[in-house]
């Protein structure tokens, strides 16, 4: 399986603390009309930790429905516990459209690296899905390293790295460790253009939630070698970018998204709503950005 462009961690719509499916149909029709490459329900951005597993099933079989395999889907089955990572992802896996997992380090158990890798390689043994490995030590506090990444990279079932450390020298060194391997993405707007540039295949963004077609056409003009119009694109994302995280994500997304009348802004706690001055502060962000691809 090859992962190449943006794909979008898409942000999960609720309404009186329910999912809003009819929201989230109309969100995956708005990316896909925006030409994003891929999908991805149920990580950090899409509120998984604070939705039950009933929950998290609806969304992704709602992302598979609305899609339609019009773009590959991957969906987030992480945790901290390898067996129960096991037998969710299992689960998942019997949603025919499901075409990846995406699997976040463990957290709070602080496994060392042989940990680390004893649980990705069971999870893409038993898994029954390939897997996409999601390092993010800012929410983790425990980090693949690329020695480890590069120890994994030749097992068949693990296909890619969402990488979130924001980190170049990291990136590069993990790049330098897999080869042709794993597809490298980035997993910070910030650093999606730069990490191309290097070697790497794409990202999963938070800020094609908002503007799927300035994030794709960035990546296709990146891997395409257009490396002015991918400066260009990259500039122009980076107030968005800055905007989505002045405050805990997904908050500034929804409430943005809300103020186009896309969905409520809903977040579930610990997060809660934006105050008045965040949202005029994203109010003059919006006001100000050109959605224009």
């Amino acid at each position: 399986m090859e992962i190449r462009g943006a794909y979008t961690a898409l942000i999960t719509p609720f309404r009186n603390d329910e999912v809003d499916v009819q929201a989230l149909k109309a969100l995956v029709e708005r990316q896909i009309a925006g030409g994003i490459h891929g999908l991805v329900p149920c990580g950090t951005t899409g509120e998984a930790a604070t939705m039950s597993e009933a929950e998290q099933l609806l969304v992704i079989r709602t992302v598979v429905e609305a899609a339609d395999g019009r773009v590959p889907i991957i969906a987030g089955t992480g945790s901290n516990d390898t067996k129960k990572t096991i037998a969710y992802t299992r689960k998942v896996a019997q949603i025919e459209g499901v075409h990846a997992a995406l699997v976040v380090v463990p957290y709070y158990n602080k496994p060392d690296q042989e940990g680390l890798y004893r649980h990705f390689t069971s999870v893409a043994d038993q898994g029954n899905l390939p897997v996409v490995l999601y390092n993010v030590p800012g929410r983790t506090v425990t980090s693949l390293t690329p020695a480890t990444v590069g120890r994994l990279a030749p097992h068949e079932n693990i296909v890619a790295i969402k990488e979130a450390t924001g980190d170049l020298k990291f990136d590069t060194e993990v790049i330098a460790e897999v080869g042709e391997q794993l597809s490298v993405l980035s997993g910070d707007d910030f650093t999606t253009f730069p990490l191309i540039a290097c070697g790497g295949n794409g990202c999963i963004s938070v800020v094609s939630n908002l503007d799927p077609a300035a994030m794709s056409q960035l990546c296709e003009a990146a891997l395409n070698g257009d490396y002015a119009r991918a400066r260009q694109l990259h500039l122009k994302i980076q107030p968005l970018a800055r905007a989505l995280f002045s405050a805990p994500n997904p908050m500034p997304t929804k409430t943005i998204a809300a103020m186009l009348d896309w969905c409520a802004p809903e977040v579930r706690g610990p997060l809660y709503e934006a105050s008045d001055a965040q949202r005029a502060k994203l109010g003059e962000v919006l006001k100000d950005y050109n959605f224009e691809g």
